[in-house]
């Protein structure tokens, strides 16, 4: 898979505070890519320097292969956490400014900005003015602004603050059918359950150094805890159950009367999960058998709490 941005040993300190400590990352191109970390890990330096807001005292950017440079403020889109639009300006006004300084002419942006307010339905917004929208409502000026001019890479920072469920599913939406047209994306978030459901790739950063990288499957399986979630129809559960309290951890069972299922969690440890299978199907019908992995939120607890 080809890689759109590489941060190469970046280094940034303010003052005696080091904020990123040579740290590298690798966005594969076409992805949504999980940038993870508490409040104070460096996460927002990164994005800054990415974006030449502010620039490292070491290491260097690549975007699409050549070292980062003026010229590519044009590739990328930032939302940051903080929005920053003008509250007194009207909206349209604001968007056609934003977008002619993304380097649109203003041709180009009236047809964009006419085809994502039809899209978004929000085309009687034209003539407010930001101060008379909700945080909702210029929440979704603020991602038209960011995408308006089809960025190769698309840095989002907390996308779905200050949006309601149905609102935050659109943009969720949006998100996915542009990474589904080739744009890469950064996406920033303290949301687990939004990384869980939409990245392909994660990094984890905390207090100032990369800790994890990688297919969020790949990490997944890395943090794997031996963990089968198993279902099992038997009219013998007693001997069952002496069979595998020899060789086995059960970490939780249930009982369903009405089907006769037993429902266990089963420590593996150091066995194959072949092994148990073949004693399941020795004492019953197996309905289901699946490595419980552990989610993001517990790989985020269990790294950062070291």
């Amino acid at each position: 898979m080809q890689t759109i941005l590489e941060v190469n040993d970046v280094v940034k300190k303010y003052s005696d505070k080091v904020a990123l400590n040579h740290v590298s990352l690798s966005v594969p191109e076409g992805t949504i890519y999980g940038l993870l970390g508490p409040n104070g890990a460096g996460k927002t330096s990164l994005i800054r320097i990415i974006n030449q807001i502010t620039y490292p005292d070491s290491g260097q950017i690549l975007l699409d292969g050549q070292l980062l440079n003026p010229s590519h403020i044009k590739d990328i889109g930032y939302m940051p956490e903080e929005r920053g639009l003008y509250k007194t300006m009207k909206v349209g006004e604001q968007a056609m400014y934003l977008a002619q300084l993304k380097g649109m002419s203003k041709q180009d942006a009236k047809k964009q900005l006419k085809y994502w307010f039809e899209k978004l339905g929000i085309e009687e917004w034209w003539n407010k003015k930001i101060q008379e929208l909700s945080k909702g409502m210029a929440q979704k000026i603020q991602f038209v602004v960011t995408v308006l001019h089809e960025p190769k890479l698309l840095i989002l920072d907390e996308p779905f603050s200050g949006f309601d469920p149905v609102n935050a599913n659109i943009i969720k939406d949006e998100i996915i059918e542009l990474k589904n047209k080739g744009t890469t994306i950064i996406f920033s978030t303290h949301r687990m359950e939004s990384v869980e459901e939409m990245c392909d790739h994660i990094a984890l950063i905390n207090k100032s150094n990369k800790l994890i990288e990688g297919k969020l499957i790949d990490v997944k399986k890395e943090f794997r805890t031996h963990l089968y979630q198993v279902g099992i129809l038997t009219d013998n559960v007693q001997q069952l159950m002496i069979k595998l309290s020899e060789n086995y951890k059960l970490t939780t069972t249930e009982f369903k009367s009405l089907n006769n299922e037993l429902q266990l969690e089963i420590d593996l440890g150091t066995r194959l999960p072949n092994e148990l299978l073949q004693v399941l199907t020795e004492n019953g019908q197996v309905t289901h058998f699946v490595e419980k992995l552990p989610t993001v939120n517990d790989i985020f607890i269990q790294t950062v709490s070291k």
